[in-house]
């Protein structure tokens, strides 16, 4: 479990980032720490962007429905608004967000602020997501928290989209994702080429014999 860190003197600060796959604690550890710094007397303020709305607008919330109230931001730079005296800044979904972020949470950490991010490292591709490569590679504390793989039980480090849509960001729960280990993942990704590619065939045969591709009757 991760300990915080304690400076004596002049106030320091910081960058924690906790990343893995879906269902995998993220927001959860994220509440855990933030909650432990209000408990401490500290000044918290809690961002996520604009775009998640899954459980609620102003809320962070994690899987098991803990939650801490918060502010919802288009652009990573409105982050840098806080009172002066906000000592600890948390950050859900970070992948999010535009790759300012990173120079936003730098900026924050060199006025004092211990800044606690909480993200998905990789896209359903398996690519680093977002903002999300840089932030670890600038930040102090490092968390990777697993999930548990949906298929065989394994420690989980993928979020395998189970519907056909192809663009980066899909915000989705259980209908969209589900997290599987490496072997898990890409032996689905390669039951998934197989089916397009049969599907393409059974496609291309039916275009020889004269029928029309089943888009035409929809």
């Amino acid at each position: 479990m991760f300990l915080e860190p304690h400076f004596k003197g002049q106030r320091s600060g910081w960058i924690e980032v906790i990343c893995g796959s879906m269902f995998s604690g993220k927001t959860e550890e994220l509440i855990r720490r933030l909650k432990r710094a209000k408990i401490a007397n500290q000044e918290v303020c809690i961002f996520k962007p604009a775009t998640d709305i899954r459980f609620s607008a102003e809320r962070v919330v994690s899987h098991d429905e803990n939650y801490l109230m918060s502010t919802s931001v288009a652009e990573s730079k409105d982050i840098l608004e806080i009172d002066d005296r906000v000592q600890v800044v948390g950050i859900d979904e970070a992948q999010f967000f535009d790759l300012r972020l990173t120079e936003v949470c730098q900026s924050l950490a060199c006025k004092g602020v211990r800044v606690i991010v909480a993200g998905l490292d990789m896209d359903y591709l398996g690519k680093p997501f977002g903002p999300m490569p840089f932030l670890l590679a600038v930040a102090e504390y490092i968390t990777k928290v697993h999930a548990i793989c949906s298929h065989c039980g394994n420690l989980a480090t993928h979020s395998y989209r189970l519907s056909a849509e192809k663009e980066q960001v899909l915000v989705g729960e259980k209908d969209l994702y589900e997290p599987r280990c490496r072997v898990c993942y890409q032996m689905g990704n390669i039951l998934d080429l197989k089916t397009r590619k049969s599907a393409k065939e059974v496609q291309t045969t039916n275009l020889k014999n004269g029928d029309l591709p089943f888009e035409d009757f929809q």
